[in-house]
């Protein structure tokens, strides 16, 4: 009979922390702690260098491509890029089953943003030099840590850089990866790293569907044509309508109006005005409640607004239509509270005497969590701030923590013999 992985031995918290102890006490794991703390200018450099590669949504391909040129030099094997763009990398193992570590490539800024991206003594500056660059960073480290002091694991770990996590990128990324047949059903449990920090477990996906509105009509003069239906006008007695749907506390579910466009000038009755609506709950029924109030709100006001043009004008149609197009959807999803993920990271805090609060987000673990398996998303340590703006940062002091907290997750996680 073959060896049975240490991960799949006990589920058993004493045992897990039983685990922790003789793990953290290896020779090889003490190394790669130390080399942590020595090779902090490698890890920011690599920080540095990854935030100076544009990456905006649908425009990952030059972060991919670096990722798979640093994959490679750190001596992962099965280094390859899929379809869309998503990068992966193993360190091997026995069996056909995996414990992934990933990290989203992608930022939120738009191509042609300028990177001003720097070094001012432990704290690095530039747009998505904390989300994601401290993630990418720390997964890097991780991979270049088990290399340099040879750790050795039961299942093998697979290191994935993947795109599209952001906004309009939708989780594309992780939704081709889960969709994969090669995937799928092989990945055990995924340990997904974003942003800094080390104070949070993301166990319940945050679920939301993006809607555009649009109201089209005739349009005009607003002198000779006065009367003609106006596509803002009816748009904003949508939202008035819609703004009036209650939503429950909990399960917390929220809606918004983000974006409104329409219009040419000022004495022009528009042809089409529209606007993007989210709405999140970690409820898919309740997310489901919602696109149905804001369906009946667009289609009760549009009948009116056709009425009273009617009304107003004998016979004459009012021309007016209305499309609502889905243009994001996230799945919502929750890890069972007794799942070996989840103990795995808690006794690992325990036993560092790290304190993390377990937190909803809309993150990569959305996609895994909402199909039932294993996903928590934490940071990659440190500290950072003003993400998703031109100031953001990442204070490099406390990085070495949240290094120790994913390496010693993912041997209890693989089964690690150090």
């Amino acid at each position: 009979m073959g060896q049975i992985p240490r991960s799949e031995l006990s589920s058993d918290p004493a045992f897990t922390q039983l685990e922790i102890v003789r793990l953290a006490s290896s020779a090889t794991v003490r190394s790669a702690v130390n080399w942590f703390r020595l090779q902090e200018a490698k890890l920011a450099h690599w920080q540095l260098e990854l935030a100076r590669i544009p990456a905006p949504p649908f425009g990952e391909s030059a972060r991919s491509q670096w990722l798979a040129t640093e994959f490679n030099e750190l001596g992962l094997q099965e280094v390859h890029q899929d379809q869309v763009g998503n990068v992966f990398g193993a360190h091997p193992g026995h069996g056909s089953s995996y414990i992934s570590l990933s990290a989203h490539l992608d930022t939120v800024f738009p191509a042609g943003t300028p990177l001003n991206v720097r070094q001012q003594g432990s704290r690095l500056y530039g747009p998505g030099v904390s989300d994601n660059g401290a993630g990418v960073t720390a997964m890097l480290a991780i991979a270049a840590a088990l290399q340099s002091v040879g750790i050795s694991h039961a299942l093998p770990l697979l290191f994935v850089g993947n795109v599209g996590e952001e906004g309009e990128g939708d989780l594309r990324g992780m939704r081709h990866i889960f969709s994969s047949p090669r995937w799928k059903n092989s990945i055990q449990a995924s340990l997904i790293l974003d942003g800094a920090g080390t104070d949070t477990i993301v166990t319940e996906a945050l679920g939301s569907r993006r809607f555009e509105v649009i109201v089209r009509g005739p349009g005009g003069h607003s002198w000779s044509d006065f009367g003609v239906p106006n596509p803002i006008v009816v748009l904003s007695r949508i939202i008035h309508e819609f703004a009036q749907t209650a939503v429950p506390t909990s399960p917390k579910t929220i809606f918004n109006v983000g974006v409104i466009r329409g219009g040419t000038s000022v004495n022009s009755i528009p042809e089409s005005a529209s606007m993007r609506v989210d709405v999140r709950s970690t409820s898919g029924e309740e997310m489901e409640k919602l696109e149905a109030s804001l369906r009946r709100s667009a289609e009760r006001v549009l009948a009116q607004e056709r009425l009273a043009t009617e009304n107003r004008a004998g016979a004459r149609k009012s021309g007016l239509s209305l499309e609502i197009v889905l243009i994001g959807n996230r799945p919502a999803g929750e890890l069972d509270p007794n799942s070996r993920i989840l103990q795995a990271i808690r006794a690992v805090d325990s036993f560092l005497g790290n304190s993390a609060h377990v937190q909803r987000a809309s993150t990569d673990a959305n996609i895994p969590l909402s199909i039932g398996r294993e996903a928590i998303a934490i940071g990659g340590g440190g500290s950072g701030g003003g993400a998703h703006t031109l100031q953001e940062w990442f204070e490099c002091n406390g990085r070495e923590l949240g290094l120790k907290r994913i390496l010693l997750t993912l041997l209890v996680l693989a089964g690690g013999s150090a």
